[in-house]
């Protein structure tokens, strides 16, 4: 595979999930060809190729979970399972013909702003290269989170994570151990339930989960929806609608909360016979404080003789013994951590450094801070997608994806209108986000998210960094963002230069 050293690109975008192909997309819809995605892996896809986990699927409608610019007519069902997911980004990668600009098994290792340049030095696994400007599309949920469980290298059976799924090793007939009970573990649970022969769930907080209205999407709507385009955008509009009238009760008046509260009692009741295990299933917190989960096969599975719910976290491993804080025991053969991500120490700032020669970690060590989801101060030319307080409580990621490409978009636009030079480097310019703009601008965002059910429900959650700081999740509607994101406002930014020579 040919090296990279010596490769300059106007714009290294890095990921190839929802927001680097995006990216790529808009890209070349605004001119620009002169760019490369740097991509990990041997393919596309993002969270959608890492998580092939049994039973996973995207809990967001499938005609909302498509970029506006490529609907997919063709969805199988009301919400898509993950193979359907990851083939729409493949055709998304050919019809926009972005293959060319991606570079496979490529993990980017370090960027480092170069001030006297004005731009990005990157160390990958294939070689350096410069870029003008960077984009970090490597997105929240791309780093498994592992807790440190004293004992776990005495473990000898096996053990992954469900975002590295063994698919080599053989679940029937073995004891298995699922520790979590997030959203992928609400998925893997019913689906290797019937297979194992025992199923110990560590639970140390049960979730909040409504029923999963799901169906097939047959022939005739399939046709509807292709030879109609109207039809699939209508359909996306009134998904898009009610989602966004559901944003006042999370945000403003949580109490509104209390009827989808019902719907899921309800539904608990309804799945589980035995009162204690419902005792032990039913959440001491507000619903929408962590993420609401859907799923009608869930609590069934929890009801089946060969599963066993641990009220507890695991605290300890003992060779195939696993210890819960409360002290029960599990003898198992495997263990599969459903423990999420990396979300607020992501590894990718740990591996940037910007203008001051500190990395994005050091910066964000009290909490991460971007202007509008996209630009950290001291970083110059560097853009996240899906960056702090971008994240949704109840809608569609593409849509917040979808706005900071209309940010990326006009940033670019910016640093043409800057660049003064002959085109060999010589008056190019860079924008770096104001200290005071991007400090202003998550000042508000933290007052709006000070009463919302994220901070108040009760809970704690992944949308909260180590201090309880929210830095995750957006407060407002998805229409509220776009408008934050459709322009970049120039008097947020200092304008870096490199003088042009003078005339002659």
């Amino acid at each position: 595979m040919a090296e990279l050293t010596g490769e300059h690109a106007r714009v290294a975008v890095i990921g190839s999930g929802f927001g680097g192909l995006g990216a790529a997309v808009r890209l070349r819809r605004e001119g620009i060809t002169d760019f490369v995605v740097l991509e990990r892996s041997g393919s596309v896809g993002g969270t959608w190729r890492d998580n092939a986990y049994p039973g996973c699927a995207c809990d967001v409608p499938s005609h909302l979970y498509a970029f506006s610019f490529a609907p997919n007519p063709r969805w199988p069902r009301t919400f898509s399972g993950q193979r359907h997911i990851r083939a729409y980004l493949e055709h998304v990668t050919d019809t926009f013909g972005l293959r060319p600009h991606i570079r496979f098994d490529c993990e980017v290792r370090a960027l480092r702003w170069d001030p006297g340049a004005l731009h990005w030095e990157i160390d990958t696994t294939r070689g350096r290269l410069t870029a003008d400007m960077a984009v970090s599309a490597t997105g929240p949920l791309s780093a498994p989170k592992v807790p440190d469980i004293p004992g776990l290298e005495t473990f000898p059976g096996k053990v992954f994570h469900s975002a590295r799924w063994d698919h080599d090793y053989d679940l029937r007939g073995k004891r298995v151990a699922v520790i979590g009970t997030g959203a992928s573990a609400v998925q893997i649970v019913p689906s290797i339930q019937p297979q194992v022969q025992r199923l110990t769930l560590f639970q140390r907080t049960p979730p909040w989960v409504l029923p999963r209205l799901e169906r097939r999407i047959g022939g005739v709507e399939q046709w509807l929806h292709e030879k109609v385009p109207a039809a699939g955008a209508l359909r996306r509009a009134v998904l898009w609608g009610v989602r966004e009238l559901q944003v006042g009760a999370f945000t403003k008046r949580p109490r509104e909360l209390g009827m989808m509260e019902k719907v899921a009692l309800w539904h608990l009741h309804r799945a589980v016979k035995d009162p204690a295990l419902r005792t032990v299933l039913r959440p001491g917190y507000r619903i929408g404080c962590k993420r609401v989960l859907l799923s009608n096969t869930y609590y069934p599975a929890l009801a089946r003789p060969n599963v066993d719910i641990v009220a507890s976290g695991l605290r300890a491993v003992h060779g195939s013994t696993l210890t819960a804080v409360d002290g029960k025991r599990a003898e198992v053969d495997a263990i599969v951590f459903a423990t999420g991500f990396h979300v607020t120490d992501t590894p990718i700032a740990r591996r940037t450094t910007g203008a001051r020669g500190t990395t994005l970690a050091e910066e964000w060590q009290d909490g991460m801070a971007a202007l509008r989801g996209a630009s950290a101060a001291g970083f110059p030319n560097f853009m996240t997608i899906i960056g702090p307080n971008t994240n949704l409580g109840n809608s569609s990621m593409i849509l917040m994806i979808e706005s900071q490409l209309n940010y990326l978009a006009d940033y670019v636009r910016q640093l043409d209108l800057h660049h003064d030079g002959p085109g060999d480097g010589r008056g190019k310019a860079a924008l770096d986000a104001r200290p005071s703009a991007v400090r202003a601008y998550n000042d508000r965002l933290q007052e709006r998210l000070r009463r919302t059910v994220w901070n108040t429900g009760g809970c704690d959650s992944w949308y909260l960094d180590a201090a309880g700081r929210n830095t995750t999740v957006w407060p407002g509607t998805t229409g509220e963002f776009r408008k934050a994101t459709r322009r970049v406002n120039p008097a947020e930014y200092e304008v870096l230069r490199i003088p042009a020579p003078p005339g002659p």
